[in-house]
């Protein structure tokens, strides 16, 4: 999917009806904005799959599928489902605007357009989806691990560092991860808990610090979100030495030194750097840790790392 760059952003409009697309259009490009242009759903669909808008403006009644449809369908779809749409109507059509927010609708503009109204709410709209976009990349790019959930255990969304700890946690565990989808069910366990006894103010309510398993802590956080729960996942940083790790595991001391980072959290890349030697050479001692636990991954050594520390 392309991006498209522009002064002001892209705004795709969706409108079977010429005079309001030649408004639309008029209105948006003598503001600074790219226009893009679709007559019904299926087209529209179709376009972003080439060029990808900052926000949509579409509209309700359209031959094919309606304006209710194409929004479920972009919105089920990861690729386009973060894409700002705003709905327009005519007045009789209000009653079917819960629907549309329904969908993932974020807003309306009543017909009769005017002008002034729809640029005030592109501008509104299209600031508040960039200052997410920034805050969603600079968790992304980040090492802070963080998940959000419902009050079942389903996961709303969650940070690469999250999803990370979560697979690990899972293994460590000895369970299937299910990291994109619901809680590991220790995890499940714990935070089901913590919502009996917090009660009616559980949304607003914070934890301590909990430790799930040796390396493997998280706290609960305040959520601005009504109905979810913002849970901050922790690696607790155990205060192994080489030393310790080879008397313990029987490794050699190069062997203990490259899993004591490991359990740290360290990449091969970033252990060649501390220890002075190729990121290759690190692998090859990695296979020889592997073979001496007799496991197979970096997380089954690190668990075997806890359990005997």
């Amino acid at each position: 999917m392309m991006e498209v760059s522009a002064s002001n952003g892209t705004v795709l409009i969706v409108d079977d009806t010429p005079g309001n697309l030649a408004l639309l259009s008029d209105t948006l490009s003598e503001a600074g904005y790219r226009v893009l242009v679709a007559t019904d759903g299926c087209s529209a669909i179709e376009q972003i799959q080439y060029v990808k808008p900052d926000i949509i403006l579409l509209d309700v009644m359209m031959p094919g599928i309606d304006g209710f449809e194409t929004c479920s369908r972009l919105k089920a779809d990861p690729a386009t489902a973060p894409i700002p749409v705003l709905f327009m109507t005519g007045l009789s059509e209000l009653d079917d605007l819960l629907r549309g927010f329904g969908e993932g609708a974020l807003d309306y503009i009543v017909k009769p357009i005017r002008p002034a109204e729809v640029l005030a709410r592109i501008e509104v709209h299209l600031t508040q989806s960039r200052n997410l976009r920034r805050a969603e990349s600079l968790l992304d790019h980040h090492e802070f691990a963080a998940v959000a959930v419902d009050a079942a255990g389903d996961i709303v969304w969650l940070t690469p560092a999250a999803r990370e700890w979560l697979a690990d946690f899972s293994e460590l565990q000895g369970t299937a991860s299910s990291a994109d989808d619901v809680l590991p069910e220790t995890l499940q366990g714990w935070f089901q808990r913590w919502l009996r006894q917090s009660g009616r103010n559980a949304s607003e309510a914070e934890s301590d610090v909990h430790r799930l398993a040796p390396g493997f802590a998280l706290r609960v956080s305040a959520c601005q979100n009504p109905d979810e729960y913002l849970l901050l996942l922790q690696r607790e940083d155990a205060q192994w030495t080489p030393e310790t790790l080879r008397d313990k595991l029987k490794l050699t001391f190069r062997e203990a030194e490259i899993l004591m980072w490991i359990a740290r959290g360290k990449t091969n890349k970033e252990i060649g750097i501390i220890l002075t030697t190729s990121p290759r050479t690190v692998n090859k001692h990695l296979e020889h840790i592997f073979e001496k636990l007799g496991v197979s991954t970096r997380a089954a050594a690190v668990a075997m790392v806890l359990q005997r520390g």
